[in-house]
């Protein structure tokens, strides 16, 4: 390894070995993002906490996430809804800030069990096949942002409530894709830029460890792309409601081991 590399992950020391299993870990992540949109987390989480502090992995997978999300946005900028966009964004600031409040108050923890409960209720009713097919009203944008925002600024597990409404909302799935991609975008910029004045980056390993794992990043986002264009819409909305309810089962164990 690289003496600067070396020295910048003093505080985080990892071998060759254990930087490919992240690495690998991370590209499985990222194509999980590149197909829904969000879900790093869920599959990265459990395989960094092996190798690095669980105080390191939220900000770090905040700057790729954002990486991720910008690449798509520059990508397929263009397929976002920005009518979606307007209307669920000003609801998803707001939540943001009632997350960050309800966490400065330290009673955030028994929200864990409601929002795991909830995920995997509508999971098990999206695969179901018993679902109506009537589309979400664009009222529901109010609800579902404000909702997303708490959980992204308490947990940083937002991301499947918003898919949650586009995907009653949206009928393309490159549509979908690109418009979930914008709102994870800003809201991981949100939390960024708080790690950012808590002082959270001036760890230099984090940033130099996250900079390592770009390239599985964009590796797993290319390939999550790939496939999500050869999904049909019904495809698409199964592995998006499989992802949710991998979702809701994780947030419901975090509950019950804490």
């Amino acid at each position: 390894m690289h003496p600067l590399i070396s020295s910048a992950l003093a505080g985080l020391p990892l071998t060759p070995f254990e930087l490919l299993v992240l690495a690998l870990g991370v590209a499985v992540a990222y194509v999980i993002f590149g197909i829904a949109g969000f879900g790093t987390a869920l599959v990265a989480g459990p395989v960094l906490a092996h190798f690095v502090p669980v105080s390191t992995i939220v900000p770090m997978l905040a700057l790729l996430d954002f990486a991720a999300a910008t690449v798509n946005v520059m990508r397929d900028g263009r397929s976002a809804d920005n009518a979606e966009l307007q209307r669920i964004v000003p609801a998803m600031a707001l939540g943001s800030l009632g997350g960050a409040a309800i966490l400065l108050m330290g009673r955030a923890e028994f929200l864990l069990l409601a929002l795991g409960i909830f995920a995997t209720a509508y999971a098990l009713y999206s695969l179901s096949g018993f679902k109506s097919q009537a589309r979400f009203t664009v009222r529901a944008a109010t609800p579902f942002g404000l909702v997303g925002g708490v959980f992204s600024a308490l947990f940083g597990s937002g991301g499947f409530i918003y898919a949650i409404y586009l995907a009653g909302r949206i009928e393309a799935s490159d549509r979908f894709r690109a418009t979930q991609s914008a709102l994870i975008g800003l809201s991981t910029l949100t939390r960024a830029v708080l790690f950012l004045l808590a002082g959270v980056y001036a760890d230099r390993a984090i940033l130099v460890l996250a900079t390592l794992l770009v390239p599985a990043m964009l590796i797993g986002t290319a390939v999550g792309r790939r496939i999500t264009l050869s999904l049909s819409r019904v495809q698409f909305l199964r592995i998006v409601s499989v992802v949710v309810l991998c979702s809701g089962v994780a947030l419901i164990w975090r509950y019950m081991a804490r």
